[in-house]
């Protein structure tokens, strides 16, 4: 066998394995969106089969029941609130900490990232008694604010990255030109970051959006502040529960950030690609 055979040999193979771990992968999500257009007694009987006949009534169901509108709004207020804080702070700390190399900034930059380490439920109690002491507990602006917390730990780990890519002659040029730090960082080096940001929102959206842990502790359960995910588990009962609305609203609940991850996943290729190169 020839070199040329071996590598389309292997290529095969590797098509072939990848292919079946897609497919291993999306199966759940088929199982849930065939699940969500069967009666319930269809979903009972049997969970793999393909609906007899599509109830589509579920879905307008649930959204009724969930007030989908509402929810979505809430959703889109703490998703914005929480990548907006995220992007800002984490790309000038990272800025701040690649460009002025000494003992502070060394520090800052492991408190920074620590935080990445530490699990969530070891926190979340604590968190939640400090929430309700600053009047911030239950509400879309508080939940969008916590995000930049356990967010920006990973995405200045990211900035961090690829600012060292960024040469510092750009730095210097606009310090010549009467420049500032902020001014330098606003108009020169956060335009060259666009790819790393685009892959920082895909993350962090896909990761707030279908949230479930943090919203349950620290929403209360009204519409006014509820998410969409934490709405489907309202079809989730102790001694029964409706799985063909709890499937629908799951759908529902995380189509967006499907949507969002499909037309904006080509930036993350280039983020990835643009500092591999650079480097």
């Amino acid at each position: 066998m020839t070199m040329a055979q071996r590598k389309k040999t292997k290529k095969i193979v590797l098509t072939i394995v990848m292919l079946i771990l897609a497919l291993i992968y999306i199966y759940p999500v088929f199982l849930m969106v065939i699940n969500s257009v069967k009666p319930f007694g269809e979903v009972i009987m049997d969970v793999i089969a393909l609906p007899s006949k599509i109830e589509w009534s579920n879905y307008t169901y649930v959204m009724d029941k969930m007030q989908y509108g509402k929810l979505f709004l809430n959703n889109v207020i703490i998703t914005v609130i929480g990548i907006v804080g995220i992007i800002i702070f984490s790309s000038m700390s990272a800025y701040i900490i690649s460009r002025k190399k000494n003992k502070y900034t060394r520090f800052a930059q492991f408190m920074i990232t620590t935080p990445m380490l530490i699990p969530f439920q070891t926190i979340m109690i604590t968190l939640l008694k400090v929430m309700n002491v600053v009047n911030l507990s239950g509400s879309k602006v508080g939940l969008g604010i916590q995000y930049w917390g356990f967010g920006i730990p990973m995405a200045a780990f990211i900035y961090g990255n690829f600012m060292s890519t960024i040469p510092k002659e750009l730095d210097e040029s606009a310090f010549i030109d009467g420049a500032g730090t902020f001014r330098t960082y606003r108009s020169i080096i956060f335009p060259l970051l666009k790819s790393v940001t685009f892959t920082v929102i895909v993350i962090d959206v896909m990761w707030i959006w279908n949230d479930f842990l943090l919203p349950l502790l620290m929403v209360n359960s009204s519409n006014e502040t509820k998410t969409l995910v934490l709405s489907a588990y309202t079809f989730v009962g102790q001694f029964n529960t409706q799985w063909h609305y709890a499937m629908a609203a799951m759908v529902l609940a995380v189509l967006p950030s499907i949507i969002i991850f499909i037309f904006l996943q080509k930036y993350i290729v280039e983020g990835v690609v643009a500092g591999a190169v650079k480097g």
